[in-house]
């Protein structure tokens, strides 16, 4: 069987450079293009070391991590031990994603189960053409998908971790729900100086009657607010804000006796809060029921 070793460095120099591009944007580190490419490169001359000195201690276990331990640094720069340490751990991760991927896509579509030891014994000689043609076009791919359901997983874990549960005491009936932190939100009452919370309709219906419910988007929808119902006429205010048209509307929003925020092991009660009706839905997954304002976590709170 005819090796091109030139050929398996130059495919073995792309399949490095996409790793080390995929690990620079997963850790966000900014390393630069001429790293990059140095620490690509320098990861390529470990088939001509494995094909000419395969006793050599770089063949071993721990000769390809101290290997990888200089291709990134090469690539990315020392800059503190724990900096480094999650680089490291990024590329192998990503090394291990893409190439178990694409080691199970391989043989998925080409081979019977049984014959996949034997198979890829013979053809991690790099002999194989078709074997690079799949690389080269299921390593994007997979490369992609990995990137994909990592960012993903950063996104839902940012919007975990922005997720509180709270407790909304209204007409002197309480109820819980899911709420999340929105920096967007900026609303303020101009009269009292107190900041609005947005709550939807699935959450907030339960505090009105059927009849009562359909009053108030009467009166929203109207702009008329003599549609409100009478026995909640004490309860509401009318804010003032700037709806996406540009053209100043009013908002109802409920007066509550008290907000609790559970963070942790405690409770933050906060009394001077107005809670904004949203007549629709405001998670399609239904994931949380509230918006809260990011200024109530600044005003002066009880700690139970």
């Amino acid at each position: 069987m005819t090796i091109y070793i030139d050929a398996v460095m130059a495919l073995n120099f792309l399949i490095d450079m996409m790793l080390l591009m995929l690990t620079n944007y997963l850790a966000k580190a900014k390393a630069t293009r001429l790293r990059i490419f140095l620490g690509s490169l320098f990861a390529s001359f470990i088939v001509p070391i494995q094909l000419y000195f395969p006793q050599s201690f770089l063949t071993t276990t721990f000769g390809k991590i101290f290997y990888s331990i200089v291709i990134i640094i090469i690539a990315f720069r020392w800059i503190t031990f724990f900096n480094y340490l999650k680089l490291l751990m990024i590329f192998y991760f990503v090394t291990f994603a893409i190439g178990g991927g694409l080691i199970a896509s391989y043989y998925m579509f080409e081979h019977p189960l049984t014959s996949i030891l034997n198979d890829y014994a013979i053809r991690s000689n790099y002999g194989d053409p078709l074997s690079w043609l799949f690389v080269l076009i299921g390593f994007p791919i997979v490369a992609f998908y990995v990137k994909k359901q990592m960012d993903r997983q950063r996104i839902e874990q940012f919007f975990s971790e922005q997720l509180y549960t709270v407790n909304i005491h209204i007409n002197k009936r309480s109820f819980q729900t899911n709420a999340y932190v929105d920096t967007g939100n900026q609303l303020i009452d101009p009269l009292t100086k107190h900041p609005v919370i947005i709550c939807d309709a699935t959450f907030l219906q339960q505090w009105f009657t059927t009849h009562e419910w359909m009053a108030l988007k009467e009166a929203h929808r109207k702009q008329d607010f003599s549609f409100i119902p009478e026995n909640w006429v004490n309860k509401i205010r009318l804010v003032p804000y700037y709806g996406v048209s540009g053209k100043r509307e009013l908002l109802m929003a409920l007066k509550p006796e008290q907000l609790i925020i559970f963070v942790n092991d405690e409770k933050l009660v906060i009394k001077h809060v107005l809670v904004g009706i949203q007549f629709g839905t405001l998670s399609v997954d239904e994931s949380y029921h509230c918006l809260l304002h990011p200024q109530i976590f600044s005003q002066p709170l009880q700690v139970s």
